[in-house]
């Protein structure tokens, strides 16, 4: 009994402390993703530019060269040259910043389909192949029957193996319909070649509606070369038809669609004939010989030549072992050194997936149930937005209102922002800054276009996001209802005369001195510096990245 107790005991603490080790992997990829976003978007220790759009006025982006270098073997190679910039012309900013953002970060898009192609295209530019697996899987995912030759088409210059056999699937299987579409005559001949390839692998029959697909090719690649003489015709197509059928293996055809292919016999290959055991058009023995033993003589001093160039190429051979071994030793070194960092880097990803998902599940809640922030360049947390619809406490107002102002959108203006906002009735104020603290006011009054003191007794202001100290989302009711907010087409949002926090006339430079008009948190005194630095990390040093308002 002792002993079962203890095994007990001794389960229970092993599944615990896999909990916790999952609890704190969880919580290291969540830093880890949150630590490189943000290496990417700020600005501390960037050491290299990438030049993006266009040659006489290239846009600028800052990057970390070592990150880089060690993500993508691209940049791996690029950026051994001793310099700091290096100019893409041929990309844009925001396809830059697509793909930076994966590089730093796991992070990419994939809502708008009609860019995979291009999407595939720079992941394999950048020889990010992981990224390239998983988009091949994507677009191998959408092919279908109305779209599956555009793939193909666009294929040609990216060689994707899968999307080319998801294409060949989809031409096999509706073949007897599309044997007239003039897409399948806009297949090449290496294109021909690697479907009938692929249906043999599969050990599939070929009908004879194939063959007259074939012929009909053939014929109009014929008249494509412009040919004046009609044995040069023949002669023309008698090769073509040789390339294919030379391919069939003798299980592949029916007996019933072989007897058809007379039509053909003029062209068909002795090789193909003698497989399905036809005499009808027997090679002369004599005319054989004679061409057997010119051949003979062409292979004699085919030989000759080639046993020349042999002794040259030795030569050559000889004096370039030793730098071919040290190239060989370099080459293996530098795959050895790109494959432990691509399986250092395969189980970071492994690491940060579930966070992955996690962020886009609630991307996706937040999207379905509160339209009003699908475009907000701040709110991208749910947890934000019940914090919001909890405090505001109010349905009708909080479905119905919409981003009325963007700083990014409309400008950094207070002018701007007053003759958006001002007479609009219940306003609510949300700020981000450049260091990523989110917070903002709701006034049930709003703005005027009057200067001075308004008084509203259901006005608050809030922190959303503030990193120093871990603090949670709080909000904090008013104290001096008589100065819940100031109105100056001079300034921008004013929450408190006492300038809890204001924003100057170009919306940029901030300063809080949280605590005069609004109740501060428990523990903390006015006037100190943990006070004032509590909504935005400082009194005045602060800057605006975004302001959205809301409003009915």
């Amino acid at each position: 009994m002792n002993n079962n107790n203890n095994n007990q005991i001794e389960n229970a603490n092993r599944n615990q402390n896999a909990n916790e080790k999952k609890n704190l992997e969880k919580k290291v990829t969540k830093n880890l993703i949150k630590d490189y976003s943000n290496l990417l978007n700020g600005n501390s220790f960037k050491d290299f530019s990438i030049f993006v759009e266009n040659k006489l006025n290239p846009f600028e982006i800052k990057v970390h060269k070592s990150i880089l270098s060690s993500r993508s073997p691209f940049f791996n190679e690029s950026l051994r040259q001793e310099s700091l910039f290096i100019s893409l012309n041929q990309f844009n900013k925001k396809e830059m910043e697509s793909i930076l953002s994966y590089i730093y970060y796991g992070n990419i898009s994939f809502e708008n389909q009609e860019n995979l192609i291009q999407l595939l295209e720079i992941s394999i530019y950048f020889k990010l192949n992981l990224l390239k697996e998983i988009i091949q899987k994507k677009i191998s995912n959408s092919i279908n029957y109305s779209n599956f030759f555009q793939f193909l088409f666009q294929n040609r210059n990216l060689n994707s193996n899968e999307i080319e056999i998801k294409c060949f699937e989809l031409i096999n299987q509706n073949f007897s319909q599309i044997q007239n579409n003039e897409n399948l005559f806009n297949l090449t001949k290496e294109e021909i070649i690697k479907f009938i390839q692929f249906k043999q692998e599969k050990k599939e029959i070929f009908q004879f509606d194939f063959f007259q697909f074939l012929n009909n090719w053939i014929e109009k690649r014929i008249k494509s070369l412009k040919l004046r003489k009609y044995k040069h015709k023949m002669n023309a197509k008698k090769r073509l038809f040789h390339s294919f059928f030379s391919l069939f293996d003798k299980d592949s055809i029916s007996k019933q669609d072989f007897d058809k292919l007379k039509q053909f016999d003029i062209f068909l290959p002795n090789s193909f004939l003698i497989h399905f055991e036809r005499t009808i058009f027997q090679i002369q023995d004599q005319e054989n010989q004679t061409k057997i033993k010119e051949n003979e003589k062409k292979i004699q001093r085919r030989d000759k030549r080639i046993k020349e160039k042999d002794k040259k190429i030795k030569s050559f051979e000889t004096e370039n072992q030793n730098l071919k071994s040290e190239n060989k030793k370099k080459k293996k070194e530098i795959e050895d050194k790109n494959k432990e960092i691509e399986e250092k880097w395969k189980k970071e990803v492994e690491k940060m997936k579930p966070a992955f998902d996690e962020y886009e599940k609630k991307m996706q809640e937040l999207k379905k149930n509160f339209p009003q922030f699908s475009d907000s360049e701040i709110i991208k947390d749910i947890e934000y937005v019940k914090k919001l619809q909890e405090w505001i406490n109010d349905n009708d107002f909080f479905s119905k209102m919409k981003k009325g102002f963007s700083a990014k959108r409309d400008g950094f203006n207070s002018k701007n922002w007053h003759s958006k906002v001002d007479w609009k009735g219940k306003t609510l104020v949300i700020i981000k800054t450049k260091d990523n603290f989110i917070f903002g006011g709701f006034t049930q009054v709003g703005f005027n276009g009057n200067t001075g003191n308004i008084n509203d007794s259901n006005a608050f202001i809030f922190s959303l996001r503030n990193d120093k100290g871990d603090r949670i989302p709080a909000k904090f009711t008013i104290k001096l209802p008589q100065c819940a907010i100031y109105s100056s087409l001079d300034r921008g949002p004013f929450f408190g005369k006492g300038n809890d926090f204001w924003l100057d006339s170009d919306l940029q430079p901030g300063y809080s001195d949280f605590g005069w008009g609004y109740n501060l948190p428990n523990g903390i005194t006015y006037n100190t510096n943990e006070a004032q630095s509590y909504l935005a990390g400082s009194y005045d040093k602060w800057v605006v990245d975004e302001l959205e308002t809301y409003f009915i």
